[in-house]
């Protein structure tokens, strides 16, 4: 971590869920004090929480976004490991289906941990309580932000009760971070307070998410921890096994466009026997399940365009999901909010002027590459509204014949595997050794 001043003043986080707690670690290394707040009781162990319905389904953690975590947190992979989390060869010890067919199989030297979305939440708060100054409030029912008279700066924030039943009052703070999540009510304040609402992209996908958990025995998957299948035209069922803690597999059976898996067993197995990997209707069949089957509704991807508005009120942000919330089934949120993290860190370090404007031009460029990502996926469905270029439209072209090459050229997957991860640029894609090589098979 880079170096910071001394530490000064108060800042205060709405949000204790996995963006709220990453972005208190880049402010209690320049806030003297910083307080979390959250609706839900916090656990005292990875469990789920009421108010986090979204922690019940599959969790990825994007290799970027690992190596971001154990940035902010030295030790953090091992720590989850420690916990029983599974550590693997993302291309070696998981298939991966584009376009019905699998990726040919290599060491690609991209590691991977698997692990459930309340351990990782765990974890990180178990980090981010033992800094000195940290405190949390849990059991919040409700908030509102106090501002300066002119509403030009964001002062502190307004407690509706919270904790052991304390009443009404206001704490005061030189910062205040929203990170609670794509029901943000900021752009609602805003426009309140006269800034206007910032502008939104909104990327309409009908995602539906069917999730059960299943006792993982060796046999499954022939040893490897995980299998994902991605829709696409014509397709639009997709899904996710994922290896996880004790011994446990994850089984996430998606739809998209409206489609929607059934919730018993029966069903479930005749909706995966409709995917191209064969291993999904075999771990429902086979495994023990462990609890119900859960289910969550996405509608649609939304990015809030902060870093277009031509004012802001000082002493405030928006982070993580309130700021760009992703299709789940592209993974990105937690690595996203981890770079918004390690990018807050560096601008704290450098000075807190005008620092609503760098911060919001600074995690832009971090989302263009995610966005980008779901924009390209997700249009490909010709159902889905939004804006296709001739440029879009080439790329979306070329990417169909790379992911057939990609199940015959293991190269050409790693290079794809490193895209998704976010450790290299779409473009690099085009580089004119891979075209050779889709030229190739194709």
């Amino acid at each position: 971590m880079n170096a910071t001043p001394t530490p000064r003043g108060h800042a205060v986080v709405i949000g204790a869920s996995l963006g709220g707690l990453l972005a208190a670690r880049p402010l209690s290394e320049s806030f003297e004090r910083v307080t979390l707040i959250e609706r839900d009781e916090l656990p005292a162990a990875p469990d789920h929480r009421r108010g986090a319905p979204q922690d019940h389904h599959t969790h990825g953690l994007l290799a970027r976004g690992r190596h971001a975590l154990d940035q902010l947190f030295p030790g953090f992979t091992d720590e989850l490991v420690a916990a029983s989390a599974p550590l693997a060869d993302l291309q070696a010890d998981m298939h991966w289906y584009f376009d019905g067919r699998p990726l040919a199989p290599t060491r690609s030297g991209l590691v991977g941990v698997a692990a459930s979305r309340p351990l990782i939440e765990y974890v990180v708060r178990s980090r981010v309580a033992a800094i000195p100054g940290v405190t949390f409030i849990d059991r919040c029912p409700g908030l509102d932000l106090t501002t300066s008279p002119d509403r030009s700066a964001v002062t502190g924030v307004r407690l509706l009760g919270g904790g052991e039943g304390a009443g009404e009052r206001v704490i005061e703070a030189d910062l205040v971070v929203d990170a609670s999540g794509r029901g943000s009510r900021s752009p609602v304040r805003l426009e309140q307070w006269g800034y206007g609402r910032p502008r939104e992209d909104r990327v309409h996908i009908g995602c539906t998410y069917m999730t059960q958990m299943y006792r993982r025995e060796p046999h499954h998957l022939d040893g490897r921890i995980g299998t994902v299948c991605s829709s696409y035209p014509g397709q639009p069922r997709g899904g996710i096994i994922l290896a996880q803690e004790h011994d446990r597999f994850i089984v996430t059976l998606a739809g998209v466009l409206g489609e929607e898996a059934p919730s018993d067993r029966a069903g479930m197995i005749a909706y995966a026997e409709t995917y191209a990997a064969p291993e999904f209707a075999e771990v429902i069949r086979t495994a023990k399940p462990l609890g119900e089957p859960v289910q969550l509704r996405y509608p649609a991807s939304v990015r809030r365009r902060y870093e277009d508005m031509a004012a802001f009120p000082e002493g405030f942000l928006v982070v993580a999901d309130a700021l760009c919330s992703f299709n789940p089934l592209y993974g990105q949120g937690i690595t996203v909010a981890a770079l918004e993290a390690v990018l807050l860190t560096d601008l704290l370090a450098e000075s807190r002027d005008d620092l609503w404007r760098r911060f919001f031009r600074g995690a832009a460029e971090l989302v263009d590459t995610p966005w980008a990502l779901v924009l390209g996926g997700d249009l490909r469905h010709p159902q889905v509204e939004g804006a296709r270029t001739a440029q879009s439209q080439s790329f979306a072209e070329y990417m169909t014949r790379y992911w057939s090459a990609a199940h015959h050229d293991a190269l050409l997957g790693t290079a794809l595997l490193r895209v998704t991860n976010l450790l290299d640029e779409p473009a690099s894609l085009l580089a004119p050794d891979l075209v050779d090589r889709v030229t190739a098979h194709c």
